[in-house]
């Protein structure tokens, strides 16, 4: 099962995205597999950190999708590289879109979505998925819905209930190699994670 955490956008969290979700993966003893095809390498940057300080489980990162896997595949993408992207679009079972609760990221994510519809094979179109990324915290804040209501008008997208907020805690966490719920088990950044984890995978847990 490959699954493609993307979107045309940068600085949406996408590798931030993965990472947790490959080590949550992990956790529930499954097999995974991390691809990190953006130029930039944050994703593989993070694995570093990991193996340096010698955190278990181990996270290798491959810098290309494998040609056959029984476990998960999880792909971070980046814009810069338009022809990785297309390649794993078009092996993806699966696409994740992390959005930010902006207009200029649903624009990008119509965008991606069309790019989408364009390259996927039209006999095995990927399910896309996506969900409010880095959402405002704020009790009055009206974005995070506005978001998620302009994203219920794409075709051929679900949107996911679960958001992610925008707290200190994934960006601390990343930049020192842990999942969120290894860093602050009881935070409300790993309840956050763990709830969008059981449903973006749901029925998708092979028995160990």
């Amino acid at each position: 099962m490959i699954t493609l955490v993307g979107n045309l956008k940068g600085g949406t969290g996408k590798s931030t995205v993965a990472f947790n979700l490959a080590l949550w993966l992990l956790d529930h003893n499954q097999r995974v597999e991390l691809c990190d095809l953006d130029p930039q390498a944050t994703l593989r940057d993070a694995a570093d950190v990991r193996s340096e300080f010698e955190y278990q489980p181990a996270l290798p990162v491959a810098g290309r999708i494998p040609r056959d896997s029984s476990g998960h595949v999880l792909v971070d993408v980046g814009l810069s590289d338009q022809a990785a992207m297309h390649r794993a679009i078009a092996r993806a079972d699966r696409i994740l879109i992390p959005v930010a609760p902006s207009q200029a990221d649903v624009w990008a994510t119509q965008q991606f979505v069309d790019i989408i519809a364009d390259v996927a094979p039209k006999d095995r179109k990927p399910e896309t998925m996506a969900f409010i990324n880095r959402a405002d915290t704020h009790p009055g804040s009206r974005e995070n819905d506005e978001a998620a209501e302009a994203l219920r008008q794409l075709e051929d997208v679900t949107v996911l209930k679960p958001r992610l907020s925008q707290r200190m805690a994934f960006r601390r966490s990343f930049s020192e190699g842990l999942a969120v719920f290894e860093m602050e088990p009881r935070g409300k950044a790993a309840a956050e994670l763990m709830t969008l984890a059981q449903v973006v995978f749901r029925g998708k847990l092979r028995r160990a």
